[in-house]
């Protein structure tokens, strides 16, 4: 899942594997420490509305993030130890599987209610899983589809028809059936996609503003693109929740400021910024300030996430192959990572899968300096018969990402390539680029695995068949649609052996790095900075992001 719009662990030792390529910087830990006080407002400062927070909908690290406060999962991460640890959330467990890792049983925890104190069943669970396939609930993960048997063809519950294959036979029971075996299947079920949406507070593609809690949180008012309030559920229960506290009265997001602005307001620590965090990234120009200042350590939150800052080149449009090539080495990474805050963001990358992840090894395809290498760039521009090419470039419409593209204009200028800079809405950013209709010759993006796994990241970024199936919410954006590339997906995800699926995926990564596809920039840190009146903040190190779950405000 991206950073604004953002997959997690086959087993406990991928889990340990992640975090000790990504233990917790910044002082996130002091944060978490001490008796939690109830009351107050806890503000979040955001420079755009989040593309969805229909949970149904949600595939942003942000709006993931938010909806924990309003709903449940059928499974969730207690993150309070030093290693995240996948615990059951409206489940009474992780699950059960059998024949063969292809059928999934869940209990419902009794005594979970709505926020009109009506309880939340199995059947709740069933219809919010199988809205997620009706065209209008576009944007969410693709799991279900790929996986439920029969999710193909389904096209979700609102003409009345039920998908089979989850199967509610008492309230509090849930059966999924799988086309295929998938061990990892009760983390998936950590998502949001997988949460409860009772079917009379439904109101389909406006849900966003609607959402009817379980969770600790409700929404009291939601002004779009401008402010998000929730309130108190006063019908959720700590004693059936095992992740969540309900510390504060209100939270109250606020949109739109420009990045820099918000960093400089929570470092004055005036006023409501004591009681304030940021969810937005912090603005290039500031990062590596913030990040070597003594007075913000300890409220400066640099969380070391499983993801990758990329650039797609879209095969589709920019067909010769060593006109890709030849923008693979001609990018100077290191003007592009001056953009986005310097060698505090990440390190340089050379490969989709970045280090920490099940399947990650060790290549380099292209030029191993950073700077690039216009000699190499030149000479494939010149076998392609240097030709004079206009190209578009997607990013959002923020200083952070326009300098970004300043850097790969001025690159790709070198080798002949005239590059138009298109800045897109920062609040839909993703909902634009990720519908086929809206094609661009580069775009940026970047994802975190959904849990630290290749499977969450090879498939759903260069599975060339949801490109046709999944029109408007196509994670493919380098159109890559390759025969051998597809087959080996399927390939991989029969696979048993663990060791043999991870070596499968490293060698996947550098066959998809071959198609030119993509231009892996930085391995990515997290950065993120708060008030000095704010308690119970922890390292979120599945989302990178500060989790708030357990946050309160200091008396």
């Amino acid at each position: 899942m991206t950073r604004r719009t953002r997959t997690f662990t086959l087993t406990a030792t991928a889990v340990a594997i992640a975090l000790g390529a990504t233990a917790c910087g910044g002082s996130s830990s002091s944060t978490g420490s001490g008796s939690p006080s109830k009351g107050g407002t806890l503000t979040i400062l955001d420079d755009a509305d989040f593309n969805h927070i229909d949970p149904q909908r949600t595939y942003t690290t942000e709006g993931a993030s938010m909806d924990y406060e309003l709903v449940r999962t059928l499974t969730g991460w207690d993150e309070t130890g030093p290693q995240p640890k996948l615990v059951g959330d409206l489940a009474t467990d992780t699950g059960t599987s059998s024949k063969g890792a292809t059928v999934w049983t869940f209990h419902l925890r009794h005594g979970i209610k709505w926020q009109d104190g009506t309880a939340v069943t199995a059947q709740d669970v069933k219809y919010g899983v199988e809205r997620a396939f009706s065209p209008d609930i576009n944007g969410g993960p693709p799991y279900a589809s790929q996986w439920l048997v029969g999710g193909d063809s389904y096209k979700g519950p609102f003409k009345g028809q039920q998908l089979s294959s989850i199967q509610t036979p008492d309230k509090y029971t849930l059966v999924f059936h799988l086309d295929q075996p998938v061990a990892d299947f009760n983390e998936t079920t950590a998502m949001t996609g997988w949460s409860a949406v009772p079917k009379a507070h439904d109101t389909a593609s406006t849900y966003d503003t609607h959402v009817w809690s379980d969770g600790p949180y409700m929404i009291k008012s939601y002004s779009h693109g401008k402010e998000l309030v929730l309130g108190r559920n006063k019908h959720w229960s700590r004693s059936t929740d095992p992740i969540r506290e309900q510390n504060v009265n209100e939270f109250d997001v606020k949109f739109g400021q420009d990045q820099s602005a918000i960093d400089q307001q929570i470092k004055s620590d005036a006023g409501t910024a004591q009681t304030a965090i940021t969810q937005t990234p912090i603005a290039g120009s500031d990062l590596t300030t913030f990040a070597n200042d003594p007075s913000l350590k300890s409220r400066f939150y640099k969380i070391p996430a499983p993801g990758i800052n990329y650039m797609a080149i879209n095969t589709g449009r920019v067909k010769d192959i060593r006109v890709r090539e030849a923008i693979e080495d001609a990018v100077d990474k290191t003007t592009v990572r001056g953009a986005f805050g310097g060698s505090v963001y990440g390190d340089y990358a050379s490969t989709v899968l970045p280090p920490g992840i099940d399947g990650h090894k060790n290549f380099d395809l292209y030029s191993s300096n950073p700077a690039g290498d216009l000699t190499k760039a030149k000479a494939l521009m010149k076998q392609a018969g240097n030709p004079k090419l206009t190209m578009s470039l997607s990013v959002e419409n923020i200083p952070t990402q326009e300098h970004f593209a300043d850097a790969v204009k001025t690159s790709l200028a070198k080798i002949g390539i005239t590059v138009n800079i298109s800045p897109l809405d920062k609040n839909n950013y993703f909902s634009i680029v990720n519908n086929v209709k809206n094609q661009y010759d580069l775009t940026w993006g970047d994802w975190i695995a959904d849990w630290p796994n290749a499977s969450t990241v090879l498939p759903t970024l260069f599975d060339g068949r949801q490109i046709k199936n999944l029109p408007q919410s196509n994670q493919d954006l380098s159109y890559l649609n390759d025969p051998k590339v597809n087959a080996q997906i399927d390939k991989i995800g029969k696979m048993t052996d663990i060791n043999q699926r991870n070596a499968a995926y490293g060698a996947l990564d550098e066959q998809i790095l071959k198609d030119a596809g993509v231009v892996p920039l930085m391995y990515m840190n997290m950065s993120d900075v708060g008030g000095t009146k704010i308690g119970g903040v922890i390292d979120d190190t599945i989302m990178g992001e500060p989790s708030l779950v357990h946050a309160y405000v200091k008396s």
